[in-house]
């Protein structure tokens, strides 16, 4: 018997497909290029990005050039080909989507709610968050559903700086809080694997989210892709990614210690196959779910088992 009471299923997770039914909706993301950048990448705090970058996951997104509008009804078509009665979320997914002129962002939102989808989704960073573009979330937000999602990887300062990724914790946390007050639901990445990482540093990372209880948690596996800063260290000896079962326990453990409410949108993430270089064995995508979820009913845990609200201070 599952012990895990948000679940309809053999998952001992609060995964999406959950929250989504307790919605009575099931939803898919069409991507979204707006054609921003990040400051990461522009030299506002840095130049080629986080080492793992890659075109900010722009790869699963339509042509640049063509419209938000346009892009959203080129995905709603693919998605309504498997998933004809799918609501649509507008994924703003590539860079940085709240660096930007804010009549700029004003216009790319606009069109996203203008095509009528169900949800909005935008992918940014927690130093790109000033006032003006907080009040033009709220705006959105009163429009639409909207999940901000910020990239964190990791709770560690000094894998931060060994990443490029440009801004230390307390920076993170401010902008969690400041979207945290506007009301605005919030969905947190992590990345496993991270160079130079332990379990132990993965594992204060689940702690200090736990401590945070955002709305919802990404997981992702580090990928080493082609022409990327972490490839080249790959190459060279100096990285070495994760074992399969070494991630795996990883994550249950980190699982482990989120709120059981928190939703798990996400806990092993696609790298691009045409230049995926290592772990090859995160191709097999539904192995490692699998084991997952047969792991943690061999060792009878579930998510947030090792959560407790008192120990929240403990990070």
């Amino acid at each position: 018997m599952n012990p895990f009471p948000y679940s309809f299923d053999n998952k001992r997770y609060h995964t999406l497909a959950y929250h989504n039914r307790q919605r009575n909706c099931k939803m898919q993301k069409a991507i979204v290029d707006a054609g921003l950048t990040c400051p990461n990448l522009d030299g506002t705090c840095g130049t080629g990005g986080c080492i793992f970058c890659d075109g900010g996951s722009g790869y699963f997104a339509p042509d640049q050039k063509l419209s938000v509008n346009e892009q959203i009804r080129m995905e709603t078509e693919r998605i309504r080909k498997k998933h004809p009665e799918a609501g649509i979320t507008a994924y703003f997914q590539v860079h940085t989507n709240t660096y930007g002129p804010i009549e700029t962002l004003r216009r790319l939102y606009a069109e996203a709610i203008e095509a009528d989808v169900d949800e909005i989704s935008i992918a940014t960073r927690p130093d790109c968050l000033p006032e003006s573009v907080l009040e033009l979330l709220r705006e959105v937000a009163m429009q639409k559903p909207l999940t901000v999602e910020l990239g964190l990887q990791t709770a560690n300062d000094e894998t931060a700086e060994r990443i490029h990724r440009g801004y230390p914790a307390c920076v993170f946390e401010e902008g969690f809080r400041k979207l945290r007050e506007a009301g605005i639901r919030l969905c947190v990445h992590l990345i496993d694997g991270l160079p130079g990482e332990t379990l132990h540093d993965m594992l204060h990372t689940a702690r200090y989210l736990a401590r945070l209880q955002p709305d919802a948690v990404k997981i992702h596996l580090l990928h080493v892709i082609r022409g990327t800063q972490l490839a080249a260290q790959w190459e060279s000896g100096e990285y070495i990614p994760m074992e399969r079962d070494a991630y795996i326990d990883a994550v249950i453990r980190q699982l482990e210690l989120l709120p059981p409410e928190t939703v798990i949108e996400r806990i092993t993430g696609d790298g691009d196959k045409t230049k995926l270089l290592a772990p090859l064995w995160s191709r097999d995508k539904i192995r490692v779910l699998g084991t997952i979820d047969a792991e943690m009913a061999r060792r009878n845990t579930w998510q947030g088992r090792l959560f407790a609200e008192d120990d929240l201070h403990l990070v």
